[in-house]
């Protein structure tokens, strides 16, 4: 989840809404990666997901991070709820799922440098206290109350509305894990081809990156239960907007978009201001039930950004959202996967080229079929396996044209990141198979196998 934004003054036309994400344009040579993932951190001994306080807990975590490798706290309430470096966070997601925001980078190797890095030191911090952390999209086996929520206002908030608009709302918060990677782009047009391209073909990333077959002890039916439960969360903010493919599709209507979602907070001195189910709309008129008379900073929009949840969204850059958080090595390939398809035009043309003629039905009926039978799929003749390994090959192409050498000129290019994917395409199995067929053979039916055998 996002931090609180800050500055950027009274918002006095409407017309600043679009101007904010516009803003965001760069040319080519200044585009950036930003890669977010998130794991569940657990007790050794007890196989128990961490509480906030105590001796093996999150704050131990963030304690020994902040101590150790001088990262800069960041407190809530007298509450330690992140740290901050050289342009990275780490952050809380509501359950305690511990989350690295990396720094904008310019090539996929410093990226996964940056992941290395950081597991490194979060390994180091765990080995000393007991406690262990897994890549997984969801929750094996904990129940809700076994996942604390975590002290952040936001949280609170949020919390309270889940159960008003959706099922899975709280399942989301407290029991799933997500990586994401954060794209640049140049111009309005060049937003709306790559933002047609991530919401026709997240699915692919969502089967690819399947990784959480398993729910509350058992297997749940799906190869990826995250995808599910956002499927179920609030309909006014998920899933993939339609509009998105109209003509004259632009900044100016996904900022419409997102006055017509509903509010969840005002962030003020510190304290979340409950603005649940509350219009955007309102508070650009002084009429905010939360805040009468006083009209919005730049930075509330900024924050109500954040609050829009569907499998692709804009800020002042693209989120990427549709993956399960998975296995070490797989979290530098989320970011080569769409690093390759976005930021090489001809990929970009390619791959738009495979979704242009889809309707909603197809796009939605993708999504669906990726969470329950990941590369097995197959929608109205479209079979994924076939289409992660034609979008895969596209993506290798885009990498090779990019050509960002790395290990000191060592490695020509970043297509080598996409190797993990390259090997699901070929066995038709991706993390979530790999471990079923682990629970059903070698496991005997233990799930407790999971933790000794997916912990990082």
């Amino acid at each position: 989840m996002s931090i609180p934004q800050s500055g950027g003054g009274t918002i006095t036309d409407p017309a600043q809404l679009a101007e904010f994400m516009a803003s965001g344009c760069k040319p080519k040579e200044d585009w950036r990666i930003g890669t977010e993932h998130e794991k569940f951190g657990f007790c050794e001994d007890s196989l128990l997901p961490l509480p906030y306080a105590g001796d093996r807990s999150i704050n131990a975590v963030l304690s020994g991070l902040r101590d150790r490798y001088h990262w800069t706290p960041v407190t809530e309430g007298g509450h330690l709820i992140g740290l901050e470096k050289d342009g990275a966070n780490i952050s809380l997601e509501p359950g305690g799922q511990l989350e690295l925001s990396g720094a904008p980078l310019e090539t996929i190797h410093q990226t996964c440098d940056e992941v290395n890095t950081h597991l490194s030191e979060v390994k180091s911090v765990a080995d000393g206290i007991g406690v262990k952390f897994i890549g997984l999209g969801a929750a094996p086996e904990w129940t809700h109350e076994q996942m604390p929520l975590m002290p952040k206002g936001r949280y609170k908030l949020m919390d309270s509305y889940m159960g008003k608009v959706g099922t899975m709302g709280k399942v989301m918060m407290r029991r799933t894990c997500t990586v994401q990677v954060n794209v640049d782009f140049a111009s309005e047009a060049d937003m709306v081809q790559k933002l047609r391209v991530a919401m026709a073909l997240q699915s692919v990333a969502t089967a690819l990156f399947a990784n959480s077959p398993f729910f509350e002890g058992k297997p749940n039916g799906h190869k990826s239960w995250r995808s599910r439960v956002w499927r179920d969360l609030d309909a006014a903010r998920t899933g993939i907007p339609e509009f998105v493919f109209e003509d004259g599709f632009g900044f100016e209507r996904w900022a419409e978009y997102a006055l017509d979602t509903p509010m969840y907070f005002v962030y003020r001195d510190g304290e979340y201001i409950d603005a649940l189910g509350q219009s955007f709309r309102d508070f650009m008129r002084g009429e905010l039930p939360a805040l009468p008379g006083e009209k919005p900073q730049m930075s509330d929009w900024a924050d109500h950004l954040t609050t829009l949840f569907p499998e692709a969204r804009i800020k002042k850059y693209m989120e990427m959202r549709g993956a399960d958080g998975g296995p070490w090595r797989r979290l530098c390939a989320l970011p080569a996967f769409w690093v390759g398809l976005l930021y090489d035009q001809s990929s970009l043309d390619a791959a738009w080229d495979i979704a242009r003629d889809w309707d909603q039905e197809t796009r939605l009926g993708l999504r669906v079929a990726a969470s329950e039978q990941g590369l097995q799929a197959e929608v109205n003749g479209i079979k994924m396996h076939d289409l992660a390994r034609e979008l895969v090959e596209i993506s290798h192409a885009g990498l090779k044209a990019r050509a960002r050498p790395g290990a000191g000129g060592l490695v020509p290019d970043e297509t080598h990141f996409l190797n993990a994917l390259r090997e699901s395409v070929e066995s038709g199995k991706t993390p979530a198979d790999e471990m079923l067929d682990d629970y059903h053979g070698a496991w005997n039916g233990d799930l407790k196998r999971i933790y000794a055998e997916r912990s990082y």
